[in-house]
């Protein structure tokens, strides 16, 4: 199984945000899984590659020519893809991927995940998405969600709707059915 995963590539996050990222890329190894994730350093990036790469994993990294220029290229996928834009690169991780974890990030997460919620919405995919919500990361963008739904501005049951883990041990448990 591809799985991607998308997170944050920030230095300056918890430690707590890391090690978590790093089980799942020890996980994703371990298990036979492929990751798939944006081919960059930095924060969980690196952390979630790292994991995989101990154990010997494959890792897919879909990098945009405009991170290569800031010399954040990972160096360790064992399959780079290089792609123009930003866009491309979610394309492309979508095309590659069975199922996508979202782990704590920023404004690049948010797009990401909310790109493959909206393309499931409309019937483009039918491919789960796993929100890790750590230590509460996501509570506030939930709460967001629930307002939304009570406004009318989604529909009471959703036909694609976020998968959400409270904790990596409940992601696992989720990315094995």
């Amino acid at each position: 199984m591809n799985i991607a995963v998308f997170c944050s590539s920030s230095n300056s996050i918890s430690e707590k945000y890391k090690s978590e990222a790093q089980r799942l890329g020890e996980w994703i190894a371990e298990s036979g899984n492929t990751l798939v994730y944006g081919g960059a350093t930095g924060g969980l990036m690196d952390s979630v590659s790292e994991g995989a790469y101990k154990n010997k994993g494959n890792i897919v990294g879909v990098i945009p020519e405009a991170v290569i220029n800031m010399n954040r290229q990972s160096a360790l996928p064992t399959q780079l893809i290089i792609v123009d834009t930003m866009s491309k690169r979610k394309a492309e991780m979508k095309a590659l991927s069975d199922v996508f974890v979202v782990l704590p990030g920023s404004y690049g997460t948010l797009d990401e995940m909310l790109d493959i919620i909206a393309s499931g919405i409309v019937g483009e995919h039918k491919k789960p998405l796993i929100i890790v919500n750590h230590d509460g990361f996501y509570d506030l963008f939930l709460q967001q969600i629930d307002f939304m739904r009570a406004e009318h501005f989604m529909p009471a049951e959703e036909k694609y709707k976020p998968l959400i883990a409270n904790n990596f041990n409940h992601c696992i448990e989720l990315l094995k059915l």
